[in-house]
This record gives structure tokens, C-alpha cells and sequence, in this order.
């Protein structure tokens, strides 16, 4: 078993908890490989149907715990991202079934990153996110200078990145960055709610619809026309299509199995 992150599955949801709350669940090395192992479990485990990603304690996650590296000659960030960080963000991404980021506090560095990466993220109303690279004189990685402009505009993403001003949660649902903020004592049952919905719908469904999107970030529209076309097959064929049209017509709840 993991011991930086805990591990809850029911009704077809995997919450996973960050757990090192003693540094606001701030990455170290075990960490990234626990997460990523369980990530790429997740993505190949049919009785997972959606994934919630929360922190322990008062924080999300704050990013890489620097104490870690403290002493480290031979450290190159580069390695660091391409065999820790970017296969993470990667599996998120990529993995065809819901992903939501379950904001509780404070999401920094690379830790914000990490709930930009999600397909969907509810706030606690004590959330914050901070893009806090250039505090110390870095670039936004981890996905951040790819996601966080398609998420709130190029203008916003520059002042964002170039100020290191945290965005609390109100400003984070204006701008877009969040979909939903609640009372933070509310977060959970909002966050486990969702996810036990997205579950019980039509995974294979949304996992096509993942690809879709994702494609559609760099193609022109005759190529997401044709993109659109070529999944819609796949889905039309699919059991919970068939599933999905015969509930409507018995005038019935849909009995969803993602596949």
C-alpha cells in the first residue's frame, strides 16, 4: 500500500488523498511515483468509473517539497519533470474516465498544475491557487503553460504567472478556473456526489468525449469534424449507447456500464 496517499473506492469512485499534510502535501519523490502508480492502476481498473483527487489537512498540494532536493549537486529539473511530474499530468489527461480535483486549500507550483490537469475542479471557499514559479526565479511546468491560458486567456495566464499573486476561489470561479466553489465543510459531499454521478453514466462515453476535447485543443475544425465523426462510430456501437437509447424509450432510468 501507498504511504503518501490514501486510497478510497465505492460505487465505482477512487478518491485519492494526498497525504504528507505536514507540508501541505507537497510532492516529494515517493509521492510522484505512488501517484503516478495509482493513476496508471486507475486508468486500467474497469471497476474505477471516475477519480476525485483531494489533499489532507488544510491543503491541496503545495508543489515540490524543496527540503528534498536541499543538499542534491546532481539535480536536474529536466529529469525531474520528464520521470516525475509530466507522466502524472500525462495519465490525467489522458485517461479515459473522469478526473475532478477536489480543491481544499492551497493549490501551488506544481500543485496547481496538478488541479489544472483535472477535467473538472469544485473549490472549497479557503481555496487558492498560485502559479509561485517565478517567486523563485522558474517557469510554469508541470502542464501549467498549456493549461492555464486555454482556461482563463492569454492576458490572465501572463498576469497570473508573472505576478505569483495567489487567486482565491472567488476569482478563480469568475475567471473560470474552477467549475463550482462550496462551503469548504460542503467540498467533499459536493466533490463525492459528482463523481458518483459521472460513475453511474456512460463512461465509455466520456472517455471518447476526453479525446475528443483534447484533440480539438490543437486541430483545425475539418479535422475535429472528422475526429467527432470517426469516435461517434466507436460510441454508437458501444452497449451503453444501445443501453441509453432503450431507457429512453421505456420512459426508464439508464443502467450505464462503460462499455
Amino acid at each position: 500500500m501507498p504511504d503518501t496517499i490514501l486510497l478510497d473506492q465505492r460505487e465505482g469512485v477512487l478518491t485519492i488523498t494526498l497525504n504528507r499534510p505536514d507540508v501541505l502535501n507537497a510532492f516529494n519523490e515517493q509521492m510522484l511515483r505512488e501517484l503516478h502508480d495509482t493513476l496508471r492502476h486507475a486508468a486500467r481498473d474497469a471497476t474505477v468509473r471516475c477519480v476525485v483527487l483531494i489533499g489532507a489537512g488544510r491543503g491541496f498540494c503545495s508543489g515540490q517539497d524543496l527540503r528534498s532536493r536541499a543538499g542534491t549537486t546532481a539535480f536536474s529539473f529536466r529529469e525531474s519533470l520528464r520521470e516525475g511530474y509530466n507522466p502524472i499530468i500525462t495519465q490525467m489527461r489522458t485517461m479515459e474516465k473522469p478526473v475532478i480535483a477536489a480543491v481544499n486549500g492551497v493549490a501551488a507550483g506544481a500543485g496547481c498544475s496538478l488541479a489544472l490537469a483535472a477535467d473538472m475542479r469544485i473549490a472549497s471557499d479557503r481555496a487558492s491557487f498560485i502559479e509561485v514559479f517565478a517567486r523563485v526565479g522558474l517557469v510554469p511546468d508541470s502542464g501549467s503553460t498549456y493549461l492555464l491560458p486555454r482556461l482563463v486567456g492569454l492576458g490572465k495566464a501572463f498576469e497570473i504567472a508573472y505576478t505569483a499573486e495567489p487567486v482565491d476561489a472567488a476569482e478563480a470561479l469568475r475567471l473560470g478556473l474552477v467549475n463550482r466553489v462550496v462551503q469548504h465543510d460542503d467540498l467533499m459531499p459536493h466533490a463525492t456526489a459528482l463523481a458518483q454521478k459521472l460513475a453511474a453514466g456512460p463512461t465509455r462515453g466520456y472517455g471518447l468525449t476526453k479525446r475528443a476535447i483534447n484533440y480539438g485543443l490543437h486541430a483545425t475544425l475539418d479535422q475535429a469534424l472528422e475526429y467527432e465523426a470517426y469516435l461517434q462510430e466507436i460510441a454508437g456501437r458501444s452497449t451503453d449507447h444501445r443501453e441509453g437509447v432503450t431507457a429512453f424509450l421505456e420512459k426508464r432510468q439508464a443502467n450505464f456500464r462503460g462499455q
